[in-house]
């Protein structure tokens, strides 16, 4: 029987509700805006995965994520769910960026394509999230998950349902 070497990962985050509660009263660009600055506590999933250097615009939003071994499969690369939360990150987002307030939305699908293995000695990755087309009801977007070289790692496509909050 071989033993390994055990490893441990503890993180913290904000009360999302905090964050939540801006929800309706600012535009998404603004939300993810104040986000970046600090203003507003980054979501859960943010530390959990371990992603980092948000940017936004209107219409794009990019972030980054260094691998971890805490992020492998039992082959020994990056699990796919990792990248693909990446690429959902990416491609929601860039929607909210273009929603005003009052205005809500939710992923409907995220069609995903992997390209090449990530492990730790890949490097920092970007993924880089565009609306494709919005418009009352739907919007469409695509994210590009890049390793340092500017090969794409992964792709995506995602529709979001676009609706009025409450």
């Amino acid at each position: 029987m071989t033993q390994t070497q055990e490893r441990s990962r503890t993180f913290t985050w904000s009360d999302p509700a905090a964050a939540a509660a801006h929800l309706g009263r600012r535009s998404g660009l603004e939300l993810m805006r104040a986000m970046i600055a600090g203003e507003l506590a980054a979501p859960p999933i943010m530390h959990l995965v371990d992603m980092s250097r948000m940017e936004a615009e209107e219409g794009r939003v990019a972030v980054e994520l260094l691998p971890q071994e805490f992020h492998y499969n039992p082959l020994g690369t990056v699990h796919g769910g990792v990248l693909s939360t990446l690429l959902d990150t990416a491609a929601a987002c860039a929607v909210h960026t273009t929603l005003p307030p009052g205005v809500g939305y939710t992923s409907l699908d995220l069609n995903v394509k992997f390209l090449r293995p990530v492990t730790v000695d890949t490097g920092t990755l970007r993924c880089e999230g565009t609306v494709l087309q919005r418009g009352r009801r739907t919007a469409l977007a695509e994210a590009r998950l890049t390793d340092p070289a500017d090969r794409l790692v992964a792709h995506a496509t995602s529709t979001c349902l676009i609706f009025p909050l409450p």
